[in-house]
């Protein structure tokens, strides 16, 4: 059965992440029917200045506006059963943590977490405060995977993109999709 995903870009640094994640995501279409994307608006400039284009409008996926709350997975009725917030910022990660919908986002993450499906947050910040600590419990004890976006080395990574996928390929597998990557002993 193919998958309904969507894709939450935060503001926080690590846009490489994202864009790994769409990249891989649009190659496994076999196995995905659809993926919607909302980017916040500091998302879509944090992109430009680490990727240095706007290139997240290019991929064969819906994009959403951080406020639009007609998205079809702003409801559990429309069946997405997973969500990726990727790179999650900690004003994001607060936002779910609390239960504030404001934005389409918490909205859609709310929303997983009371359907009791697979949110994954990969949260890209250091140090952590005690409150982001909090948080990330919090929302682990509310049913979210916790996947912090940090990069293996044992695959000895080329470039960024080869470094970034040593996360996103753990993202892919707890979204349940087959791909070929890096298996340690294989």
């Amino acid at each position: 059965m193919k998958k309904k995903i969507v894709v939450g870009i935060s503001g926080a640094s690590g846009s490489i992440y994202a864009k790994v994640l769409l990249d891989k995501l649009s190659q496994l279409d076999d196995q995905v029917e659809s993926v919607g994307i909302i980017l916040s608006s500091n998302a879509k400039r944090v992109w430009k200045d680490e990727i240095g284009d706007s290139s997240y409008e290019n991929y064969p996926f819906q994009v959403y506006s951080s406020m639009d709350f007609d998205a079809p997975f702003a409801s559990g009725s429309a069946k997405y059963g997973s969500m990726v917030i990727c790179p999650c910022s900690m004003g994001t990660l607060g936002r779910i943590a609390s239960g504030t919908s404001n934005d389409l986002m918490s909205r859609a993450a709310d929303v997983i977490l009371k359907e009791e499906r697979k949110l994954i947050l990969v949260p890209r910040d250091t140090p952590l405060s005690l409150i982001h600590l909090e948080n990330l419990v919090r929302v682990k004890k509310a049913g979210a995977t916790i996947l912090p976006a940090c990069p293996s080395f044992y695959s000895m990574p080329k470039n960024f993109e080869e470094m970034a996928a040593t996360v996103v390929d753990r993202i892919i597998d707890q979204l349940g999709l087959e791909q070929d990557s890096f298996r340690w002993g294989e």
